[in-house]
């Protein structure tokens, strides 16, 4: 080997870059203990809110030696920033999907338009957008395009005043689409800059914030969050800050009196209409006013609704207090707020207000959970809906107390905001009226003015807050608003606990691996088994080393990816090992058969390599969250693997003989073993078809049958993990789940006390009110089973809930998002097989290989699918396909082909070797001739798999079981099918296999 200095200083300065690296994990860590020792000693276990008190102290102690210096300059922050990141699934936190609503932005770019064309082509676009999976800009302009005479261009539509510089009206509708679309690509980048001030100020470390393509979809991850609920609020809110005049209570009281008495009239229960709505569904054809009379005289019998619409007074009956000067017009219970929102909205009671109060606007005002009572109040609201000034002026705001010690925000405003804000609140001030200031359509004040107009811009926000309530707020005004809603399609939320769960068990599964691999490595190579064994333990080391420089997140499958790495990265090492036995058996000198196993074993471990890779990126481009951390450790460990084998343990070998010491390549064990096999692989070859073609009938049967247990990730829907005190039975409590959802699922996960809980029970519907509602009922299903004393919040680990039972973690997967995972997958899969087809296409120059390699893929993942279709109700684990089985299935595409082109290349070999041999004879030759490597490589991969299976956590069993049944199928179909079919198709041609041999053999001599 040449240029061992080089090497060595390499491996020596990448060596200490990694420890260096990993040395701030190391003090982080160390530190954080600390902390945590520090905080169990200040608050007693068994006071209330244990929890969070302990982690405040924990945060105090952080604070407070935060600066302060370690070791040679390293503070703790240093550290912190530098660490080794965790994913959420390891740390805990929340990872979200983001959708940025497109159809806000071409509203709020058509200005608002009312017209009829515009209207229709939404409606058209939402309609598209059920069964078609393309954007929504392209689903709206083709649904414009089915619209006669119909012109983007047009003055009430594009061509208004807020785009007059890129649209005109004599464009056609071709040139107004790329302007649009550009305007809609630099909203969604102007969202996404929204999002990343505010995470920013949040205060979580290490958060991950990027777009996903160019649907309009933004990924959120926050490891380590606790407060879910508070950080929803913060991505969802858009921050849509308004100030308008508002009415006085008593102004709107004779509205009400006389809504009360128009709605009187209307739901009177009349003997015909009660019939008419318990018989008579109601026609979809019907106005919407007309639908919402026949739904609140159909709920007039409900426990909470029916006594009070039958009330003699409908709308004041709910009414919990006045208004009276105040701009307060009613307060209301909050459980009554959709109720009198429906009768607001009916045009009959509408009609009712007089001509200056024809535009009010009724909006609610913040709600206290203390008493469940929200105001109700009416903005003076005019033709267009337009705020008489917006919050875009603001220019800084901070959270502040006000003159009485209660929480509030401090706004200051640029010069034109200024100049409107003094003359709203002198016209307030001269007419005694007060100014609500509405967030988000909530009205978080409405004050009046004792002192005089404001001049200046600077205003203040007073309301019911909580102190991180007002730092949200301020955080949320001064980041700026999005500029349209943004709606949670994917969400998981993982507790702090489960995720040391996964910690220990992915340190156990890793441990023992890895021990086991060592321990074989030296039993059956002897000495040189323990240079492997050093070269491996150099590659972990480089892994993680690597992975801290980059600042990649290390998740449960990315320990996943490395534990197999390990197991897979054994085979570079066998394969030389082999090869130097051959040459050894030869005659040839020690260091002779060192170099050409070396030499010969290079192109068999690059083709191998780098067909596995190939799978790797797919999974990178095409996967998402925990799949691009599995597919990001198995790339760098394929690069360190190749390195440490091919280098490293190079290095240790020369250096171990040069002074003429023996070497032996095995021990007294393994010597003979696997010596003089003449296995006739071609002759058997019909029994392996018969048996392949049964196994795929059953398989395909199966999966006509009884397909596939897809999981939320492919059809959408929520999934719970949820621990009890005890072991419960599945099938009673998924009773109670369908009387409660309609339709849900569960099944043990794990052990006994514990269930994964999975319902599609309204999937379609978006918002916190919606995730909270099934969250509660979820709760309340469930409270029988769990014990006495437990709490909603404590229950719920999206309120910060920490308990030894309740929900360990959330998963919310939205049907959209569902059909384009689903797409996604399926392109991964065959976009690798064609991608692997190429290039062996490339490296054998005969199709007929390419041929036998995607065949014996295709019956691998025939087979994995049909053992998830058979065994899905039967086995004690998850066997749901979803992003984590495509990325197995992948997985085992890699090895699967890495094996193949392993006996593809020695088949080569030998046609040049053996020039006279019959080609059956050739081929089975070489087949017997990897049978020790392909032993040691299936056998230290399948023990290192099952320790993972067995000690890795529940969250991964599946996707372990998928790749087990993967690495069996596909030992056997490399041998057993991939070169038949090879055979099969290119027997006929044996005479120019071997007339091109030479030429193929000096092309292959030049690429290497």
């Amino acid at each position: 080997m040449q240029n061992k200095g080089i090497i060595k200083l390499f491996a020596i300065l990448f060596g200490l870059v990694s420890i260096y690296q990993l040395s701030f994990t190391f003090i982080a860590n160390s530190v954080e203990d600390d902390a945590e020792a520090f905080a169990a000693q200040r608050i007693s276990s068994d006071v209330e809110d244990y929890h969070a008190l302990r982690e405040i102290e924990q945060t105090r102690y952080l604070d407070s030696i935060g600066n302060n210096e370690i070791i040679s300059g390293i503070t703790y922050n240093t550290a912190k920033d530098k660490e080794l990141n965790k994913g959420l699934d390891l740390k805990g936190g929340i990872n979200v999907i983001l959708q940025i609503s497109v159809k806000d932005i071409l509203r709020e770019l058509a200005n608002n338009s009312k017209d009829p064309a515009f209207s229709k082509a939404l409606a058209g676009a939402d309609e598209l957008q059920k069964t078609s999976q393309d954007d929504y800009v392209d689903l709206f302009f083709e649904a414009f395009e089915e619209i006669p005479d119909a012109r983007l261009a047009s003055p009430d539509i594009f061509a208004n005043k807020n785009l007059s510089d890129d649209i005109t009206y004599d464009m056609t509708n071709a040139q107004v689409k790329p302007v649009i679309r550009k305007r809609i690509d630099e909203s969604i980048t102007s969202a996404f800059e929204v999002l990343r001030k505010r995470i920013d100020k949040f205060g979580v470390t290490q958060p991950n914030i990027q777009r996903l393509g160019n649907s309009g979809r933004i990924l959120v991850e926050l490891p380590g969050a606790k407060d879910i609920e508070r950080v929803k609020g913060l991505l969802q809110s858009t921050a849509q800050l308004e100030f308008w005049h508002v009415f006085k209570g008593q102004e709107l009281a004779p509205f009400i009196s006389q809504a009360d008495s128009r709605l009187r009239d209307i739901l009177k229960p009349t003997e015909e209409t009660t019939k008419a709505s318990d018989s008579t569904a109601i026609d979809s054809t019907k106005a919407s006013e007309e639908d919402d009379i026949e739904d609140l005289l159909a709920n007039a019998e409900d426990e909470e609704q029916g006594d009070d619409i039958t009330k003699t007074n409908p709308l004041i009956g709910l009414i919990k207090a006045g208004g009276g000067q105040g701009p307060v017009i009613a307060t209301f219970s909050v459980k009554d707020t959709a109720l009198v929102g429906k009768y607001l909205r009916m045009s009959q009671v509408r009609s009712l207000l007089p001509a200056e109060q024809r535009y009010a606007k009724f909006v609610w005002g913040k709600s206290s959970d203390a008493d469940e009572l929200i105001d109700l109040y009416a903005l003076k609201a005019n033709k267009t809906n337009q705020p008489d000034l917006s919050g875009g002026v603001i220019t800084n705001a901070t959270q502040t107390y006000d003159q009485y010690g209660g929480v509030a925000v401090s706004m200051e405003m640029n010069g034109k905001g200024a100049k409107s804000w003094e003359e709203m609140t002198t016209v307030a001030f001269n007419n005694r009226s007060q100014i609500a200031i509405v967030l988000d359509d909530i009205v978080y004040s409405a004050p009046g003015l004792s002192t005089g107009p404001i001049s200046g811009g600077r205003s203040e926000i007073t309301g019911d807050f909580s102190v991180a309530e007002g730092q949200d707020l301020a955080n949320v005004l001064r980041a700026g608003k999005l500029p349209a809603s943004a709606d949670i399609v994917q969400s998981e939320v993982v507790g702090p606990s489960l995720g040391q769960e996964a910690i220990d068990s992915g340190i156990l599964s890793f441990a023992i691996a890895l021990g086991f691999v060592l321990i074989w490595m030296f039993f059956y190579y002897g000495k040189a088994g323990l240079f492997a064994d050093i070269a491996l333990a150099v590659n972990i080391l480089f892994i993680f080393g690597i992975l801290a420089g980059l600042g990649a997140v290390l998740t449960l499958p990315g320990i996943a990816g490395i534990v197999l790495t390990i197991g897979m990265s054994v085979d570079a090492n066998v394969l030389i090992f082999e090869r130097i036995r051959e040459e050894l058996a030869k005659g040839k000198a020690q260091v002779d058969a060192i170099k050409d196993g070396f030499s010969n074993a290079l192109s068999s471990i690059l083709d191998a390599n780098i067909t596995t890779g190939l799978t790797g990126i797919i999974l990178l481009i095409f996967g998402t969250g925990p799949i691009k951390g599995f597919a990001t450790t198995l790339l760098i460990g394929i690069c360190t693997s190749l390195f440490t084998a091919i280098f490293i343990t190079r290095l240790f070998i020369d250096k171990y003989g040069k002074n003429g010491k023996s070497l032996d390549f095995s021990t007294a064990a393994t010597k003979n073993l696997f010596q003089n096999v003449a296995i006739k692989f071609i002759a058997k070859r019909k029994i392996a078809y018969i048996i392949s073609a049964v196994a795929i009938v059953f398989s395909l049967g199966s999966l006509f049958v009884n397909g596939l247990n897809q999981g939320v990730d492919f059809v959408g829907g929520r999934t719970y993990t949820v621990r009890f005190e005890k072991t419960v039975n599945a099938t009673d409590i998924e009773k109670k789940l369908v009387e409660t959802f309609g339709s849900a699922e569960a099944k043990t996960f794990g052990a006994d006390n514990q269930l994964k809980i999975t319902t599609k029970y309204k999937v379609e519907e978006e918002g916190t009110e919606v995730d909270n509602e099934i969250s509660r009922k979820l709760f309340e299903t469930l409270q029988q089973d769990l014990p006495k004393n437990i709490t909603y919040e404590q229950f719920n680990v999206a309120t910060g809930g920490e308990s030894e039972v309740g929900v360990m973690s959330s998963m919310k997967v939205g049907p959209t998002i569902a059909d384009d995972i689903k797409k996604a997958s399926i392109w991964a899969v065959l976009g690798s097989l064609i991608v692997v087809f190429l290039y062996i296409l490339f490296r054998f120059r005969r199709w007929q290989f390419s041929l036998g390699a995607v065949i014996a893929v295709f019956h691998d993942v025939l087979i994995i699918l049909g053992v998830f279709s058979i065994f899905r109700n039967y086995m004690p684990f998850s066997m749901e396909i979803d992003q984590a089985f495509i990325a197995a299935i992948l997985t085992v595409v890699g090895y699967s082909l890495n094996d193949t082109v392993v006996v593809f290349d020695r088949i080569r070999e030998y046609f040049n070797e053996h020039k006279t041999w019959a080609f059956s004879k050739t081929i089975n030759a070489a087949l017997n001739s990897t049978i020790s490597r392909t032993v040691n490589t299936s056998l230290t991969t399948l023990i290192v798999l099952l320790a993972i299976f067995i000690f890795g956590g529940e969250s991964i069993r599946g996707f372990m079981f998928a790749l087990i049944i993967g690495v069996v199928v596909g030992t056997y179909s490399s041998l057993f099918i991939a070169t038949p079919v090879m055979y099969d198709t290119a027997k006929n041609k044996s005479e120019d296999l071997l007339a091109k041999k030479e030429e193929e053999v000096e092309e292959e001599e030049d690429v290497i």
